[in-house]
């Protein structure tokens, strides 16, 4: 009989059983896994995870996988640039990741074929790909992503949402048949302005927090007492119920209130973050993840550089690198690293080939993914492209992996099965490995 292994190379408990191992073993055996069950379970409760989705699909040519000996059609016009790993170079337009790539691993050897926007954000969002053809502009959604497996399984604490997206949730970053209540909470407004205000987090004029409560109490009794006497009549409100209670919890948490009040933030750190949308958006990331919200997107658009590359990497992309650089060495510097997962990443990356537009366009069989903190090793380059950045020649992995590594961090068995709305089973991830160097 073959021996399922785990990513440490260890029998897996289920093996154990087969052969009867558990019995021979005895009850200390049996005792230490449940002391290790107990251990991930209370360090998932504090984990946390802030991905940045760079919509469009960045270029690894112009991040972090430059090729400097490369014919200059292929390399383009930037100059790679030392990193405090040894013998390791980022594109120049990424100085502030490099001089904190100790803190940080870049995968460079993840792909799939999914060649098109809908499908690739839905493979990278979800762990699942795309079975039938779809136009790159469709809104598509077969699986729940990330960020609503998370609330659905983590939930959050204090009346906050369990998962948020800034501005607004990616085309595949939905719930599909988890339900509405797992949908992120659509963070719009822009926190840089002066009049930065989120919507259904204060209260509206006139209304106190005992007005609502009382109300909120009058309708659950009102709602209990229709699905008592008539159940069908209530159930399609249930939804609208369930929207109603996270509204009133955000409305009535002090917790809430207080993390989203970023002009409390001294202007010193307002400023290390940048006086922009984007910056002031990851700020507004470590606040959440300091009250407890575990699961966060911000998507930074345009990154779909068909041409004009250059001068967009100038500015966009320097932006990009400040901004993450910044959150890291915060996450870092007030300890929440360790329990905060950092991820960005598109949905693909780009051709090797410079076009006639000066840009760069689709390519799945190559890009780079940064990952930083809870439990990451720091300081590593994880598998190679070949000389000129068409494939990965070391460590080839797919978005399965590094989907299952994220919710293997997150205190979530990537192998478990979920229910789809008709009663269908499906796997979480169909294949449950992380990415063993992630780990």
């Amino acid at each position: 009989m073959s021996l399922m292994r785990n990513c440490e190379g260890r029998p897996q408990r289920r093996d154990c059983l087969k052969l009867g191992l558990g019995a021979m073993l005895g009850g200390g055996f049996v005792d230490a896994l449940k002391a290790r069950a107990t251990a991930n379970s209370a360090s998932a409760k504090k984990t946390s995870c802030i991905l940045f989705w760079l919509d469009g699909g960045p270029s690894h040519f112009e991040t972090f996988d430059p090729k400097p000996e490369a014919p200059i059609e292929i390399r383009g016009q930037f100059q790679p640039i030392a990193t405090k790993i040894p013998g390791v170079f980022f594109s120049e337009n990424m100085p502030k990741l490099a001089s904190i790539s100790d803190k940080i691993s870049i995968v460079r050897s993840l792909c799939h074929e999914q060649n098109l926007h809908g499908a690739g954000n839905h493979y990278m969002m979800t762990g699942a790909p795309i079975r039938v053809p779809t136009n790159c502009g469709i809104f598509v959604s077969f699986h729940p992503s990330m960020g609503s497996v998370v609330s659905s399984e983590r939930g959050a604490s204090a009346g906050l949402p369990p998962y948020v997206a800034m501005p607004l949730p990616t085309r595949s970053g939905g719930p599909n048949f988890l339900g509405n209540r797992h949908a992120p909470f659509s963070l719009s407004d822009d926190p840089n302005l002066e009049s930065f205000r989120v919507r259904d987090v204060a209260l509206p004029p006139g209304l106190d927090s005992g007005r609502v409560l009382t109300r909120r109490d009058m309708r659950t009794k009102l709602d209990r007492f229709l699905r008592f006497h008539d159940h069908a009549a209530a159930d399609p409100v249930l939804g609208a119920d369930e929207n109603y209670q996270q509204a009133v919890s955000l409305m009535t948490s002090p917790a809430a209130q207080a993390a989203f009040r970023i002009e409390s933030e001294p202007a010193h750190v307002r400023d290390a973050y940048g006086r922009h949308t984007h910056g002031q958006q990851a700020l507004l990331a470590r606040r959440l993840v300091e009250a407890g919200v575990p699961f966060i997107t911000l998507a930074l658009d345009g990154w779909d550089h068909h041409g004009s590359i250059f001068p967009a990497y100038r500015t966009q992309g320097r932006e990009f690198d400040s901004v993450v650089g910044t959150l890291i060495a915060d996450l870092d510097d007030r300890g929440l690293l360790d329990t905060t997962l950092v991820i960005a990443m598109g949905e693909f990356g780009r051709t090797p080939g410079v076009n006639v537009d000066a840009g760069r366009d689709h390519w799945s069989s190559a890009m780079s993914i940064l990952v930083a903190g809870c439990g990451t090793p720091r300081g590593q380059v994880i598998g190679a492209t070949d000389a000129r950045g068409y494939a990965p020649i070391d460590k080839r992995y797919a978005p399965e992996n590094l989907v299952s590594t994220v919710y293997t961090k997150l205190g979530i068995d990537p192998n478990k099965i979920l229910y789809t709305s008709s009663g269908r089973p499906t796997h979480l991830v169909s294949d449950p490995r992380p990415i063993p160097e992630l780990m």
